[in-house]
């Protein structure tokens, strides 16, 4: 690992002192000095944040190789770097970057040392989605929470500003510095395909408190929070990824609802801000996503929020910020916007020469790339990536996983479990009259690919608690043979405890469960994503809500339903009832305990 003065030398001598945190831009003048001796290239690089395939920086797997030939055109990280100077990298669990915390950190040393070692070397934001919950990159033996969903059912910022330190002292540990993290989006749409129990909830002013809490706790690890996804995707039936948004909320109910987390990400210091690729005619009517809207980045965003951090797209292989225009447009109009990083475009070699042509000709001034740039770079600074861009080894095993990490998150965890329905006192469950439990349901992909599957979880749970039980994996689409073995198998059980997963009016999942009661064995439901599905299953006579099927929550739901700890978390969203969507069933704040 090259030591810390080659670091510095590297970097053209700016001092430690740029490392050094805090609101003013003190080092302005330095930094500026810097981007005056890049050339239009690398300033163009220094916009884009870009994925890559493989576990090293300079000798990743051949198939990775390939992948990397045939998408960017370039074999490894660090012929990515050399060839476009990119700003940012991007880790994914698909493109083999997080096999586990020690390679990670080889990883993100390659990749710092790649870009170090060219001419007007620069440090490298690194970045990842470790929202925790249903969306996570790193998986176990980093330490997994709860998702912002069920963060919103404890209700607790310290437990938010926790989840922010410890998450980021382990991403810092393994040299991740840029967290796409908190979702600050106000979720009131139930149908919303893409966010639900990535959000804090439906209540705008507890979804800001989490949300700063979050941020604190990331940005006190040193890793740059990122709150999205502006101007908010809360209300959306469609998912942006395969479609294009619209937000119909008059100017009156976005300043009430969805501007209300943002406004306090950034009262709170947020690093960068993540733009959502939805259209919301109130604030501007020209028909482009958000993304590309000067009037809702630089209008709204810098002038009436008055943020002056980081502005970055989501990822611009999304459809919903490709059905209007091109891939070679799609850069520069977001940076005619506003926009300071660029995520992840379908091809790097259209959208960075792209911007290079438009400064060429004029579309585009190189001083607009180096107001960018001065962001990026300031960033940097506050993170300490110029006094020291690189990890060790030792860091990892003293930091990620360690036993005081994992029981926080235990702890957290058992405060976010919540109990929607409870008759005649089903639960806890006592292992003398139910000691023998039959665990079915569905039983989703983990989110990390470390974890899971859920059924066996909590089984395993269940039986480490004292009782005898028994898991059968029924899936979230049922087949009438399915459903008939596992009836047969509850008829052998004292208590039946089945997994729900995004259940609706038409599932299988009804039919299951249905025909579960009807045995008379007691049934227990979880709700393992949306805690809409209760609505869908009024013959159950216990249900949980557990917001995700991670292990972390399902090992608490396990400990409620056995009664080692209380349940204590509260709806962060209202449920509606089934039959009449205009009537709530269960309010925000409905939770009930033993």
């Amino acid at each position: 690992m090259p030591s810390r003065r080659t670091v510095l030398a590297a970097t053209m001598g700016v001092t430690a002192s740029l490392a050094i945190g805090g609101t003013a831009h003190a080092d302005d003048t330095r930094l500026r000095s810097l981007i005056s001796r890049m050339t239009l290239p690398e300033k163009v690089g220094q916009l884009f944040v870009m994925r890559v395939y493989g576990h090293s920086a300079t000798a990743p797997d051949q198939a990775d190789i390939d992948a990397n030939l045939s998408e960017i055109g370039v074999r490894t990280a660090a012929e990515l770097i050399a060839k476009y100077r990119v700003g940012g990298i991007i880790y994914f669990t698909w493109a083999h970057n997080t096999r586990d915390p020690h390679q990670i950190a080889d990883l993100s040393n390659g990749i710092q040392k790649a870009s170090l070692s060219q001419p007007r070397g620069l440090p490298v934001l690194v970045a990842t989605d470790q929202e925790h919950g249903i969306v996570c990159r790193i998986g176990a033996p980093a330490t997994l929470f709860p998702g912002a969903m069920a963060i919103g059912a404890g209700g607790s910022r310290d437990d938010a500003r926790t989840l922010g330190r410890i998450s980021g002292a382990e991403l810092r540990a393994m040299g991740v510095n840029q967290d796409y993290s908190p979702d600050a989006d106000v979720n009131v749409n139930p149908a919303n395909p893409v966010i639900g129990v990535r959000s804090f909830g439906a209540d705008p002013d507890a979804v800001a408190g989490l949300v700063a809490a979050e941020v604190k706790g990331y940005q006190s690890s040193q890793v740059a929070a990122t709150a999205k996804h502006f101007p908010g995707h809360g209300d959306t039936a469609v998912d942006s990824h395969f479609g294009f948004p619209v937000i119909t909320h008059s100017r009156e109910v976005w300043e009430a609802l969805d501007a209300v987390p943002f406004r306090a990400a950034v009262k709170a210091g947020i690093d960068s801000i993540m733009t959502a690729h939805i259209m919301v005619p109130a604030l501007d009517d020209s028909g482009d996503p958000a993304t590309l809207s000067h009037p809702i980045l630089t209008g709204i965003l810098r002038g009436e929020l008055g943020y002056d951090g980081v502005v970055i797209t989501d990822s611009l292989g999304m459809e919903g910020v490709r059905q209007k225009y091109g891939d070679d447009r799609v850069p520069v109009l977001a940076l005619k916007a506003g926009v300071d990083q660029l995520l992840n475009p379908p091809s790097l070699d259209v959208a960075w020469n792209a911007v290079l042509k438009a400064v060429q000709g004029g579309e585009l001034t190189e001083a607009r790339l180096d107001e960018s740039i001065l962001r990026v770079l300031r960033l940097k600074a506050r993170l300490g990536l110029f006094q020291n861009a690189y990890v060790s080894q030792a860091g990892v095993s003293r930091t990620v996983g360690t036993r005081s990490h994992l029981a926080a998150a235990d702890r957290i965890a058992e405060r976010t479990t919540t109990l929607l329905v409870n008759e005649e006192g089903l639960l806890p469950l006592s292992r003398r009259t139910h000691g023998k439990v039959l665990v079915v349901g569905a039983d989703p992909a983990s989110p990390s690919g470390t974890t899971g599957p859920p059924t066996g979880v909590l089984a395993a749970a269940l039986g480490e608690l004292g009782f005898t039980a028994t898991a059968r994996s029924t899936g979230t689409d049922p087949s009438a043979a399915t459903v008939a073995a596992a009836v047969a198998a509850a008829r052998e059980a004292d208590a039946v405890v089945v997994a729900t997963y995004n259940v609706t009016a038409g599932s299988s999942q009804r039919t299951l469960v249905e025909q579960l009661v009807a045995t008379g064995r007691p049934v227990v439901a979880v709700a393992v994503r949306n805690p809409y599905d209760v609505a869908q299953l009024p013959s159950v006579a216990a249900y949980l809500a557990s917001y995700s099927w991670t292990d972390v929550e399902l090992r608490a739901a396990a400990r409620v339903i056995a009664g080692r700890v209380r349940p204590r978390g509260k709806l962060p969203v209202a449920v509606q009832r089934a039959d009449d969507p205009t009537q709530v069933l269960y309010p925000v704040g409905h939770g009930l305990s033993y």
